[in-house]
This record gives structure tokens, sequence and C-alpha cells, in this order.
């Protein structure tokens, strides 16, 4: 399950998570409609982040790629919760480790 948060640098807010991104982008439509009369106040976010909160574009590529691992596993048992339970996490980490050995082990083996 996919989830979205709406966050106003200029007025220090953050929206509460979403899960559709129409709903989103609502949300970040009526805070500018009644705040800011319609303007884009600088440095606005809006996006999808993991279960801990994080945005994804602010994480560094591996990290992202963990993250989206780890949320996938944990929505397996608990779809509307936040955080990573311990197993979901450490098959993330198994699962690129894997990855990467194979990729390894397949590049050696060509040449």
């Amino acid at each position: 399950m996919r989830r979205y948060r709406y966050r106003c640098t200029v007025c220090r807010t953050t929206s509460p998570v979403v899960h559709e991104i129409q709903t989103l982008a609502a949300m970040g439509e009526a805070h500018r409609q009644t705040l800011h009369g319609g303007h884009f106040p600088d440095d606005e976010m809006a996006g999808q982040i993991d279960r801990q909160g994080r945005w994804y574009a602010a994480l560094p590529p591996l990290a992202a790629l963990h993250a989206r691992i780890a949320d996938a596993l944990s929505d397996l048992r608990d779809p509307k919760a936040l955080g990573h339970p311990w197993w979901a996490s450490a098959g993330a980490t198994l699962l690129i480790g894997a990855m990467a050995a194979l990729t390894l082990l397949l590049v050696a083996s060509a040449l």
C-alpha cells in the first residue's frame, strides 16, 4: 500500500498520511488556497513516503531500494500500519545481498 504526505515548509506543517494520490493533491490544493491565496510555497514537498515516514526522494538509492522492499514485505501482513518489522528489514537486506552476489557471480562467469 502506498503512503503519501504533503509538507509546507513555509507554514511548517505536514499532512497526515494518506493512501491515494488524489487525496494528496486535494490536500495540497486546499492548503494553498486557504493559507497562501493559491500561490505555491517555496520548497513545498509532496510525495510518497515509506512506512517510517521518510521521503523516498530524499533517501540514497540503496536505502530507497531497501525501504521499498521492506515496505512490500511488511504490507503482506499489515498494509495500513507504519514501521518495519525486523523480519521485513532482514528479508530486504538478504534479498539485496543475494541479488548482488548473483550479479557478481554472473559477471565473473561471463569473463
